[in-house]
């Protein structure tokens, strides 16, 4: 009834993210949001794209799509939870610069669309376009590693959640 008087059961994984689009991969704590860089949320990882179009890092289930249009969180089966953040403060935005192309109770794999962004809009309304991954329930996953930098190519493996 109550899920926090409930133990979390611990996350069986050895799960592989990939890149959610085309770009310059960076760690979580070089994105310039304290919120992400000071790792508040989880552990993960940005890329600064070179295209608006974004996809899912995992494979798994939506379970929301930000109203703002912003953000889309997905689970996987094993439990993982990640949140994709589209832009920083990009929230203000109402919407606007993001066409989402799934919904919540969509199943994504691995690659499947999740948004075309308008990048030009949100860097005109002097937002950073950042397109921030993160792994949301850290207590349940004993590590994340970050297995590259620099140039990616949307769906290249880029780390590692470990529990």
């Amino acid at each position: 009834m109550f899920g926090f008087l409930k133990k979390k059961e611990p996350v069986q994984l050895n799960e592989t993210l990939y890149a959610v689009t085309t770009g310059n991969l960076i760690p979580i704590s070089e994105v310039n949001d304290p919120v992400f860089s000071q790792k508040m949320m989880g552990d993960g990882f940005a890329v600064i794209p070179e295209s608006g179009e974004i996809y899912s890092p995992i494979e798994g289930v939506v379970l929301s799509v930000f109203q703002t249009k912003h953000a889309v969180g997905m689970k996987m089966a094993n439990g993982l939870e990640i949140l994709l953040h589209m832009g920083i403060d990009t929230v203000e935005l109402n919407g606007e610069p993001f066409d989402i192309k799934v919904s919540e109770g969509s199943k994504v794999a691995q690659g499947t669309q999740i948004a075309n962004v308008d990048l030009e809009a949100i860097k005109s309304s002097g937002k950073a376009i950042d397109m921030v991954v993160v792994i949301t329930n850290m207590d349940a996953v004993k590590s994340f590693d970050l297995s590259r930098t620099g140039q990616v190519n949307a769906g290249d493996e880029v780390g590692t959640a470990k529990a």
